[in-house]
């Protein structure tokens, strides 16, 4: 009877603890929007998780931008932020995801399906990635970062002029020339890096 009242308490505070680990709405929220440009923060859809992990839709928005809040399940801290012609594409991938595929699968269906012209990818569109660290005190995100990709499917390097392997930071260059996922990236310098 001990024992099986030891594992009850233990079910119980362990899904108390998972619970826990899903930020307020209002945090993901907040979050969320740093990865929009400015601009468009205000008044972007932002999607992210309820109290049971679920994804979903935090706020409605009134314009081009969806933000997607921190993925809990995952150790590092990232939000971003994406026009909304993108969302098909995006939704897909994460279909995909939860469906088990690995990244080489989702990649391989989802280029397949854009040639068909079963999943629509507009020709072009853009996406802001913002990671830091979250102090467990305050809840505030620290050494805020950005990065920017610009999507242009089938991009090449020589449609471009850029180059097609990674450049040092500040430098844009075309990440899967060719493909479906072709898109400029241009990763900032980092305050304690150099060009």
């Amino acid at each position: 009877m001990k024992t099986i009242v030891l594992a009850i308490s233990a079910v119980f505070f362990l899904g108390i603890s998972m619970a826990q680990e899903i930020p307020p709405k209002d945090w993901q929220i907040k979050t969320a929007l740093m990865a929009v440009p400015e601009d468009y923060r205000e008044a972007a859809k932002v999607y992210g998780y309820d109290a049971d992990g679920k994804f979903t839709t935090l706020k409605e928005g009134t314009n081009d931008y969806i933000a997607l809040a921190d993925d809990p399940s995952n150790e590092k801290f990232s939000t971003a932020a994406y026009h909304k012609d993108l969302d098909p594409f995006m939704a897909r991938g994460r279909e995909l995801k939860a469906q088990g595929k690995e990244f080489q699968e989702i990649f391989d269906i989802r280029e397949a399906e854009v040639k068909s012209g079963k999943l629509k990818m507009p020709d072009k569109s853009t996406l802001c990635v913002f990671t830091g660290i979250v102090n467990s005190d305050t809840g505030e995100i620290e050494n805020p970062y950005v990065r920017y990709v610009f999507y242009l499917p089938f991009a090449t390097g020589e449609s471009t002029g850029l180059p097609t392997t990674p450049t040092p930071p500040g430098h844009a260059w075309l990440m899967d020339p060719g493909t479906h996922r072709a898109h400029i990236m241009i990763t900032p310098p980092k305050t304690n890096e150099k060009n």
